[in-house]
């Protein structure tokens, strides 16, 4: 079984409501929001070509209202895995939000990130790291750590 490491207060759609120490062992299924949700109690905002502190990335869910065209380069493999916690084996879900936008945002990894096949492949569509402007404007991002200090970097949706 796989190790998941977070930090602050656990919600749970049964009515616990706490802060967790220790291990926690089995599947969980579901939370506050519903099940297979994600709630996001804190997102970050980059406006402008910049690289992602590994902060910002850390919170799962960046925004973007820019006019122009926006590069957002990810933290290094060394700092994003200790923003985490990472182990060889973590997954960590992101997601960039261009609804607000009014140009394309296209993600960019950094040193100790790889793309992943899938967003190299000429053509797919899959693993496309640009996010349109506008309704459709959202995206998920899967970053996978080999070890704590790299990973590989795709789209997922």
């Amino acid at each position: 079984m796989a190790a998941t490491h977070f930090n602050g207060a656990v919600y749970s759609a049964n009515g616990f409501v706490g802060d967790i120490t220790g291990n926690v062992t089995g599947n969980l299924l579901g939370n506050a929001t519903g099940a297979g949700s994600v709630f996001h109690t804190t997102t970050a905002a980059i406006n402008a070509t910049a690289t992602a502190t590994a902060a910002q990335v850390a919170t799962g869910y960046i925004t973007s209202t820019s006019a122009a065209a926006t590069a957002i380069t990810l933290p290094t493999g060394t700092l994003l895995g200790a923003a985490l916690g990472a182990t060889a084996g973590t997954v960590f879900n992101l997601y960039v939000d261009n609804t607000a936008g009014a140009s394309t945002v296209t993600m960019v990894v950094a040193v100790n990130g790889i793309l992943s096949s899938a967003a190299v492949s000429v053509g797919a569509t899959f693993g496309l790291l640009t996010v349109t402007a506008g309704v459709t404007g959202v995206a998920c991002f899967t970053i996978m750590f080999s070890s704590p200090t790299a990973y590989v970097f795709t789209r997922a949706a």
